[in-house]
């Protein structure tokens, strides 16, 4: 494993480790609330559903970061490159998001921006 090889890898577990503490986090603060905000105001099938799209990033992030770690050990040259660029740019996403929404006041940016820097470095020699 060389260096680009390593830079693959932290980005998937930085990924999937940030989804983790976001799942968390999401749930603590903006699922329960909600929940219990909407109780008796919404139907369950409303509620269940604000509950899993609030959870879909999380799980995204989740699997990209994993799909990052396969690829090092298992993937061709074409197949890194597309699983990169679709990892790159969904994580690309919160950063940017999160950077503009909180006015850089949330350390998810940050850990996805270095994700992305990790991934674009990882690529340097596979598009040679």
């Amino acid at each position: 494993m060389d260096l680009h090889d390593a830079a693959l890898v932290i980005a998937g577990i930085v990924g999937s480790t940030t989804a983790i503490v976001h799942g968390v986090v999401t749930q603590r603060q903006i699922v329960r609330p909600v929940h219990e905000l909407t109780a008796g105001k919404l139907p369950q099938s409303i509620r269940r559903l604000v509950a899993a799209l609030l959870h879909f990033s999380t799980f995204n992030w989740f699997v990209s970061g994993l799909a990052l770690l396969i690829a090092v050990y298992s993937f061709g040259r074409e197949a890194r490159l597309a699983t990169c660029l679709l990892v790159g740019s969904s994580y690309l996403y919160p950063a940017l998001g999160n950077l503009w929404a909180t006015r850089g006041r949330h350390v998810g940016w940050v850990l996805y921006t270095v994700a992305v820097l990790l991934i674009v470095y990882g690529l340097g020699k596979h598009g040679r």
